[in-house]
């Protein structure tokens, strides 16, 4: 299997075990890890982000992990530039980049390039917000086919923030979210790169999310929530929005108690995992899948 030549990506649901297999891989290929979740960037939040520890890198080289303040804004198009530049540098350096992480729309941009569509006005995205809560996803659906009859030969109805995000674009811009795409481009080829999708069986899945949450509770997240409280940080920063952190807030306000603080952390952990896999059902359907119990006999074929 040849894929010592290529870029590689990591992506599946949290807690499938892409760190791990992403470090066991760049063993094998001589690569440095680069990452591609939109959380483990803030340096404030490392163990409600899950981000690796240092300890675990193994002597393998690892990117744009801790780096960026939780007050400062970071966007999708900070994370292509930076993430460009270091798969630049690590293949002047003849390793293998390899991209691992969560988030969906970081793929999206390295592999299709970033879409430019204007900024919506937060009034009118939390208008169709509410409408989309009001009528129900299959009656919002049927407006968006209305609205934007393009649009639904591309998106899952299922995929409710993609299906939300085409309405208020065809609404504000009067164009049509895929008029806008298809003048996009990637800086890379389409064969630049090696798709690997984690396929985890939801029942294996929750028992990892599971033990996940008892372990952040356990290993120090409330410290970190406490210290991230005191710095004060807008509720409109994507850090705020970080699962853990509203939990423990709850939990530090006496709200709830230990173990309910430890079970709604699980519930929120696993509703963000049901969303990836959501992304990956609309997204990737041309990426290698390959099943987690399996990712060691992919290694030994490399």
């Amino acid at each position: 299997m040849e894929i010592r030549s290529k870029i590689i990506l990591i992506y599946g649901p949290t807690a499938s075990g892409k760190s791990d297999f992403a470090i066991k891989l760049a063993k094998k290929v001589d690569g440095e890890i680069v990452n591609a979740d939109s959380m483990q960037v803030y340096k404030e939040l490392k163990i409600i982000s899950a981000r690796p520890h240092k300890k675990e890198y193994k002597k393998i080289k690892h990117h744009l992990y801790g780096f960026w303040s939780v007050k400062k804004k970071f966007s999708t198009g900070d994370w292509l530039r930076l993430a460009k530049l270091k798969i630049t540098d690590i293949k002047k350096r003849k390793k293998i980049p390899i991209l691992v992480g969560g988030t969906g729309l970081y793929f999206k941009a390295l592999t299709d390039g970033l879409v430019k569509i204007p900024n919506i006005p937060l009034k009118l995205r939390k208008k169709v917000r509410n409408l989309h809560k009001d009528l129900g996803p299959k009656k919002f659906f049927l407006r968006l086919k209305k609205l934007d009859p393009i649009s639904i030969n591309f998106i899952n109805p299922l995929d409710s923030q993609r299906v939300i995000r085409a309405y208020e674009i065809k609404l504000y811009t009067k164009k049509s979210m895929y008029e806008w795409f298809k003048n996009t481009k990637s800086d890379f080829e389409k064969g630049d790169f090696f798709r690997i999708y984690i396929d985890c069986s939801r029942e294996n899945l929750i028992k990892r999310i599971n033990v996940r949450a008892k372990n952040m509770i356990e290993n120090g997240a409330i410290l970190e929530i406490k210290k991230f409280i005191k710095l004060k940080v807008s509720k409109s920063k994507t850090a705020s929005k970080a699962i853990g952190v509203r939990e423990i807030q709850d939990f530090l306000n006496k709200n709830i108690d230990k173990s309910e603080l430890t079970q709604k952390i699980s519930i929120k952990t696993r509703q963000y995992a049901k969303r990836q896999t959501t992304w990956a059902r609309g997204h990737m359907l041309n990426w290698n899948r390959i099943k987690s119990e399996r990712l060691n006999n992919f290694l030994k074929k490399i």
